[in-house]
């Protein structure tokens, strides 16, 4: 199969080693520079060592890429979605496609398939594709578990038997606002672990926390529709404990410098990465004031990030909350 992928950061370029293995891919990067480097060297600052393999072509130009697509993949970060979801349009509204795309559109709180919706009608062919992963492990031929959900579910099994190999496993699903939900809430939770974790509360702090923001996560999901079961798998509870435990997860990063009293725009320069938990924490929060779910652990994050408690005071605040039922 022909696949474009559009973005080549560490995700799409990711994506593009691992799903060579078995396909023709395309890569685009916005950036002629970047692409005519990564061209040249087949190396990806962002995965370290890990050569692009010589079938990959990398182009600047994305008019050819998508009109030679069987599978169009964004993996640009959120933000972009929308322009690429333009351009999509207007040159090849009817080609199946999937986003890599986590978290929610700032000012409006809308997830990805909304944001698709708005700028793609009529695409059935369509869907997320998610779960826990880090791109240099995906990069590495590490082996990975990711989710394709989509509202349609026999297009969702068809693409994912394609696109799965023995390193790279790829299951369907049809609760696109779970998946998402999932992905989107996570990364605000993995700054709050951090937190945690910088501020050395402990392994039971840390299991306490992970686990009442997967609690949280799912109320949230929940109430707009999705299943729970889908939140206690790969796309929930999978994405969630790799976020706020690895070694590897920038929003982890986040949390472990600001504990340590580092002030935000240093940290997010000095990262050098998009870490989308910033950015998702106060959409999140006003999605949830919106929809009335209680989501004490993003207040306390959206709290930290705009300077109004410091990051101790906060977690003591969490852990001294009144205990419910669970």
């Amino acid at each position: 199969m022909r696949i474009a992928i559009l973005g080549a950061g560490a995700w799409g370029t990711a994506l593009a080693i691992a799903l060579s293995r078995q396909h023709h891919i395309m890569l685009w990067s916005h950036n002629a520079l970047h692409a005519g480097a990564l061209d040249d060297t087949r190396l990806n600052p962002y995965l370290s060592d890990v050569l692009l393999p010589g079938t990959v072509s990398v182009r600047a130009d994305m008019l050819p890429v998508l009109r030679d697509a069987e599978l169009v993949i964004i993996a640009t970060p959120l933000n972009a979605m929308r322009e690429m979801l333009q351009i999509i349009a207007q040159h090849r509204a009817d080609v199946p496609l999937l986003w890599a795309c986590k978290g929610m559109e700032s000012g409006t709180q809308k997830l990805p398939h909304q944001i698709l919706a708005d700028e793609l009608k009529g695409n059935t062919q369509c869907g997320a594709i998610t779960g826990p992963s880090f791109a240099l492990e995906v990069a590495l031929g590490q082996p990975t578990a990711l989710v394709l959900a989509s509202h349609n579910l026999e297009w969702a099994c068809t693409t994912a038997a394609q696109l799965n190999d023995f390193r790279l496993r790829i299951y369907a699903n049809d609760d696109v606002v779970g998946a998402e939900i999932g992905g989107a809430v996570k990364n605000v939770l993995a700054i709050a672990t951090g937190i945690c974790d910088g501020l050395e509360f402990g392994l039971n702090a840390r299991a306490a926390l992970i686990t009442r923001g997967l609690a949280e996560m799912a109320r949230l999901a929940e109430h707009m529709g999705a299943r729970r079961e889908t939140l206690m798998g790969l796309t929930g509870m999978g994405d969630l404990i790799l976020t706020c435990t690895g070694e590897l997860s920038r929003n982890r990063r986040v949390g472990l410098a600001l504990a340590e009293g580092k002030k935000l725009d240093d940290v997010l320069y000095k990262l050098g990465h998009v870490a989308e938990g910033v950015s998702t924490a106060h959409e999140v929060q006003k999605l949830a004031h919106a929809q009335g779910v209680d989501m004490p652990i993003v207040e306390a994050v959206c709290a930290i990030l705009n300077g109004q408690i410091k990051p101790a005071a906060a977690v003591e605040l969490l852990l001294a909350r009144d205990p419910k039922v669970e």
